[in-house]
């Protein structure tokens, strides 16, 4: 009887721990630390795969990317995105990291927008102005109807209801994430709605390609496919000029590290930004087949190229990171340990009429893609 005993006890065990095993992910998440339920709305993690082994961890909390898991030059699994180890602490510490932002990606003036000649005041949560959508923006939303689609697409859809941080109109908006052969992950957003709005959605992942984000992203070498940025003033807000970035620490044409010219704050929009959190107007005109932006890391040899059909691109280098901040693995997230790279439309484009309208209107269909390609 004693064997018997002992051999169902070790058996359970065994069983025991293999579920356990099986609910991590290749870059250590717990899948049991992301379920929770919120009203009676599920949050859980999901997970992508592709054939050569990459995998990339997202939660329909905010519909964020947690982790994307790819190998560096010596074949070594690295993380390449900032986040947290559990819903309870994304719940607990608000921040974009990795979020779907909406309904306005950036900053709008004031917090203001006029549709049909009416006024609207929305949340002033940044130096006065509408940042991300307001105060409780789609990264703090769940998103529902999730489908899997095999290991390689994820979908996940918002029903955002008229007033939502007083935005106008019932939209629906839905984000599509697909892990490809080629190590691109293809971010699809879409969204409709009944009464005229402004749409401007984004994905807002903290990338460090070292894989290492104890260290700051400064040796990283950053290209940007833009002749022209649009600057900013003292608050972070666009002025509505565009103006050439040759001759300005604001070039990127030419590959650099990011941490070359971050400092020398003698140049107003360095100053202005903290560093480099601005917006480029890329070349690319729509053409998602054109290289937008190319990251590299020096150490693991990874590199990251986005393309998309957006017109522009927001480079946030991490300036207000503050290292109170403790994310996956305990590791101190201290300023500049990662870059953002989020494909949009230009901040505050519903305030200046000769950039290209945000404007969705009834019976039209929003669309945006976004491709962050690894590769060495």
């Amino acid at each position: 009887m004693k064997k018997i005993f002992l051999g169902v006890t070790l058996a359970l065990f065994f069983f025991t721990n293999c579920k356990h095993e099986n609910q991590k992910t290749l870059s250590g998440l717990d899948k049991s630390d992301f379920k929770k339920e919120i009203n009676g709305d599920s949050i859980n993690l999901f997970v992508l795969r592709n054939a050569s082994g990459m995998e990339v961890c997202i939660t329909n909390f905010g519909g964020r990317i947690v982790s994307i898991m790819f190998p560096d030059k010596n074949g070594k699994m690295q993380d390449m995105v900032l986040g947290f180890d559990s819903i309870a602490d994304y719940i607990k510490y608000p921040c974009d990291f990795g979020a779907t932002i909406g309904r306005y990606a950036n900053r709008i003036k004031n917090g203001q927008i006029t549709i049909d000649g009416k006024l609207i005041q929305l949340p002033q949560n940044n130096f006065g102005h509408c940042l991300h959508g307001g105060t409780n923006g789609w990264q703090n939303q769940i998103f529902k109807n999730v489908k899997e689609t095999g290991d390689s697409i994820l979908e996940m859809t918002l029903l955002s209801p008229d007033g939502d941080m007083n935005f106008p109109g019932n939209v629906t908006a839905k984000v599509i994430y697909k892990l490809g052969n080629d190590n691109a992950i293809n971010i699809a957003y879409e969204a409709t709605t009944d009464k005229k709005t402004v749409i401007n959605m984004c994905n807002h992942s903290y990338f460090n390609l070292s894989g290492d984000a104890t260290k700051p992203i400064t040796d990283h070498v950053l290209y940007v496919n833009a002749d022209n940025f649009t600057p900013v003033d003292s608050t972070f807000m666009t002025t509505g000029e565009i103006i050439a970035v040759k001759g300005t620490p604001m070039d990127f044409t030419h590959p650099k590290t990011i941490g070359a010219e971050i400092t020398k704050y003698d140049y107003l929009q360095l100053k202005n930004g903290n560093g480099y959190d601005h917006n480029w107007v890329l070349n690319t005109a729509g053409d998602i087949t054109k290289q937008a932006v190319k990251l590299t890391s020096p150490v693991s040899g990874i590199t990251l190229e986005v393309f998309t059909n957006e017109p522009g691109i927001q480079v946030y280098t991490g300036n207000f990171l503050d290292g109170k901040t403790k994310g996956k693995k305990g590791i101190v997230y201290n300023q500049r340990a990662a870059v953002c790279l989020e494909t949009q439309h230009y901040p505050d484009s519903p305030n200046k009429p000769q950039w290209p309208s945000v404007v969705l209107e009834p019976g039209k269909v929003y669309k945006s893609i976004c491709i962050y390609k690894f590769g060495h």
